[in-house]
């Protein structure tokens, strides 16, 4: 283990004992990194190490308690504007001063996207957002179209983390103008504020991140962190125990008493603030009748797939909601439930005539996820389904021949918007993607959840939105799985409860290695 590696005797005398690196074996390894364009389960490990928001949060805390980052205070001027006081002193890893233009930069990359990749994550999450504007060298103010109730949740978000102007428009082209192939560029040689530099970054291979020593508040714990991609869980495991890894990640349930077992290693996991569900494309020509939806959703008994698959440590909904959405948790909701006999009416009362329902599902990416789509098929022909499991590492959820597939609905951030409104919001992916359909009243409900500025009226408008998923469902959240990272026992680490799901957090207070 590649750990507590002794400075030069100078520093040693001085107090400063050890400069100290670790390696993760991880599942999977994003192919781009840029915190603007990217909202994958993969990708949200990478970002928090190299790139601060202006806003942050004590992510050791379940409750959302905002703290200062880029921004050191923050005031409404009015409804519908935010102004900030910037950080002054904030270095980027390639040596440029963090000024007011850098924000505005990053901001309206965002919310004035024309960048194919950030226009999706523009419109599906800060679509009220209309402008940030310079007033000073340290003074922003960030503009919104109507009243925002969530302003610091989504001040906050990974997509509008901040990166350096000057060095984006530079990659490509004309130096003066943000242009495409900028950003695409930035994707392969990212540049941020955080504690850690990324020094080399393989596609789909390999992530380096480097202690910042020029980073604005506490000193990384790290001299380096090395993320290699070993896909394979078996490899992963392997790697842990022959000390090429010191911390790995996506370790399935019934590996933790194996790894426990071994008196070098230990294991830290949660249920994380992320669905695994099943999508089902309500527009396909086999299952334009929701009462076949009905009864493919009824007829999954998803404690069965907990106990199996995740040893009974995963988390099963009864609607669209996790703890940590605070005063909007919703568990009293029985949008979602097994129903074999209910399914069975259901499918002799519609238009099923045994056709063959495919389900797609991804090889590696979801643990546990083929497992859980060749459950569910036997599930499904206890009813009278006739299913099959297609597993490919093609993406078919915008295909309109998709039938039903894996897939995975995370908290984007710590509100019912955040998780399922990201995703089946009037004119979001899903209905952008054709396997969706919204109408008026359904917009109307959206629109008293997504904007009132009370918590019951929201709340209320969240009920009527979930009674329509039932209705007509294009979705169930099957489990929050149960994931787990195994490491040395020198490793002090754990996923912290404020984090969106699979964040890696190196930073000071975040990671420690002794010893051991």
């Amino acid at each position: 283990m590649k750990t507590l590696l002794m400075t030069t005797a100078a520093t040693l005398l001085a107090g400063t004992a050890f400069a100290q690196s670790i390696t993760v074996g991880a599942a999977n390894i994003s192919d781009y990194l840029d915190p603007g364009r990217d909202h994958s389960n993969v990708g949200s490990q990478f970002y928090y190490n190299s790139f601060d928001t202006l806003i942050d949060r004590d992510h050791s805390k379940l409750e959302p308690e905002w703290t200062p980052a880029l921004a050191t205070e923050w005031s409404l001027v009015d409804d519908t504007t935010m102004e900030l006081k910037l950080r002054k002193g904030v270095t980027f890893h390639n040596g440029e001063d963090m000024t007011a233009d850098d924000v505005v930069f990053s901001l309206n990359r965002m919310y004035q996207a024309t960048f194919a990749p950030y226009v999706v994550r523009s419109k599906d999450r800060l679509a009220n957002f209309a402008e940030a504007v310079k007033i000073d060298d340290y003074t922003v103010q960030i503009k919104t179209e109507r009243a925002e109730p969530l302003w610091e949740t989504l001040v906050s978000l990974q997509q509008v983390m901040i990166i350096p102007e000057d060095y984006t428009k530079a990659l490509s082209g004309d130096p003066d103008v943000a242009e495409d192939g900028d950003f695409e560029a930035f994707s392969l040689a990212p540049v941020g504020t955080g504690p850690y530099a990324i020094s080399e970054f393989v596609p789909g291979q390999k992530v380096v991140y480097t202690r910042f020593d020029d980073f604005w508040g506490e000193t990384a714990p790290l001299e380096q962190a090395n993320i290699i991609r070993i896909p394979e869980t078996a490899s992963r495991i392997t790697a842990l125990k022959t000390g090429e890894a010191d911390i790995v990640t996506n370790i399935a349930p019934d590996q933790l008493d194996l790894i426990n077992a071994d008196p070098n290693l230990k294991t830290e996991g949660s249920a994380t603030a992320l669905f695994h569900v099943m999508i089902m494309n309500v527009n396909h020509p086999n299952l334009t009748d929701p009462k076949i939806r009905q009864a493919m959703s009824l007829a999954i008994d998803r404690d069965l797939l907990n106990e199996a698959l995740w040893l009974g440590k995963a988390i099963v909904p009864s609607t669209h909601t996790m703890k940590e959405m605070g005063e909007m948790h919703m568990p009293e909701l029985t949008t979602f439930e097994y129903n074999p006999e209910k399914a069975r009416e259901l499918l002799a009362a519609s238009s099923y005539n045994g056709e063959e329902i495919v389900f797609d599902a991804y090889p590696v990416y979801y643990t546990n996820g083929v497992l859980a789509a060749q459950a569910i098929t036997e599930m499904w022909a206890e009813v009278g389904i006739n299913g099959r499991v297609n597993v490919s590492e093609e993406w078919t959820g915008s295909s309109p021949d998709m039938m039903a597939r894996s897939w995975s609905n995370p908290m984007y951030f710590a509100d019912p918007f955040g998780s399922f409104g990201v995703m089946w919001a009037p004119n979001g992916p899903s209905e952008g993607a054709g396997r969706f359909n919204t109408d008026a009243d359904y917009g109307e409900a959206w629109e008293r959840f997504r904007f009132s500025q009370d918590v019951e009226t929201r709340k209320a408008a969240y009920v009527e939105l979930m009674e329509r998923i039932k209705q007509d469902p294009p979705v169930l959240p099957l489990y929050r799985p149960f994931e787990s990272w195994a490491m040395h026992q020198g490793v002090e680490w754990k996923p912290q409860a404020g984090h969106i799901p699979y964040v890696l957090d190196f930073r000071a207070g975040a990671i420690a290695l002794t010893e051991n």
